[in-house]
């Protein structure tokens, strides 16, 4: 029976400003999103019953986590509305193959998610026009819209308005994803927020992606990190490690608990790796719009 098979890429910010509380209640975002290497895996296939049926597997059962495969899955969801979209009643069954820890600032779920809106297409051989496909997607989730297309980008609003950006130099990173620190996103949202004033503008969008190319150790910032690594002290100290083993420069992956340090070449990232037994490590690089647009869109 056919089936689609495709990674589901995750991503880190090289940059990330959180700016006041919008009138819907979400705060307004400045990003520069950036895909990387580490991905899991979505195939989807046919079936002969009715329905989506998903499945769930790590391929490291140490970073394994607990996730629902029915309608609270983003995967499942996405699927959902790409059948009604596009009218298709046939069951359908998925098969996910996670890496990307859960809960770790990586955008894993709405990487999956975007997956799942590109491999059904390809598996229907329909397209959704592509208005109403990035509508669907920021339905899912901010950071969905960026996921169907990848590489380097700038999210404004709530992070779901994309604008995609001149490839930034092939980077080898390490991604150190503690096992025992989960950072709700509501939560560190609520913190930051108490340290925003009303009066703080936004910052004008031309100076702010100018600071993606500008020379090493200058170019990663986040605005979760005081108020994240105020609580977690531990997360600090990973970035200090990273850049006292040779990283160029390190920062909290979105906001957190993975930090990721961005080093010359992968044998000096693994070299660092191994600073850090107790913790889930990943030494990757940074991935092109057009590597992504070639697993997608070929």
């Amino acid at each position: 029976m056919r089936s689609v098979r495709i990674p589901a890429f995750a991503k880190v910010n090289l940059r990330l400003e959180v700016l006041a509380r919008r009138p819907d209640g979400y705060h307004e975002l400045r990003t520069i999103f950036q895909t990387i290497g580490l991905h899991d895996t979505l195939e989807l296939s046919w079936r002969r019953g009715p329905g989506i049926e998903l499945k769930i597997s790590w391929d490291n059962p140490r970073h394994a986590a607990p996730l629902s495969p029915g309608r609270e899955n983003l995967v499942w969801r996405a699927i959902d509305a790409a059948r009604r979209e596009l009218r298709v009643g046939r069951g359908l069954h998925a098969r996910l193959i996670k890496s990307i820890p859960v809960a770790r600032g990586l955008g894993g779920g709405s990487s999956d998610a975007a997956a799942a809106l590109v491999a059904f297409q390809r598996l229907a051989d329909r397209r959704i026009q592509l208005p109403r496909l990035l509508e669907i997607a920021a339905s899912l989730g901010a950071d969905v819209p960026f996921f169907l297309f990848g590489g380097t980008a700038l999210g404004v609003g709530r992070g779901d308005e994309i604008y995609p950006l001149p490839n930034s130099p092939r980077r080898t990173i390490l991604v150190v994803s503690p096992t025992d620190i989960g950072v709700p996103t509501s939560d560190a949202y609520h913190w930051v927020s108490r340290k925003l004033t009303k009066r703080r503008q936004p910052s004008k969008i031309h100076s702010f992606c100018a600071l993606c190319w500008s020379p090493p150790g200058e170019t990663l910032a986040n605005d979760f990190e005081p108020a994240v690594f105020r609580r977690f002290p531990r997360l600090a100290a990973i970035k200090r490690a990273l850049l006292q083993s040779g990283a160029a420069e390190a920062a909290l992956a979105g906001s957190g608990s993975a930090v990721f340090g961005v080093f010359r070449n992968p044998a000096q990232a693994r070299r660092s790796a191994q600073r850090f037994p107790e913790d889930a490590v990943f030494v990757t690089d940074s991935v092109s719009r057009e590597e992504v647009f070639r697993f997608y869109w070929h």
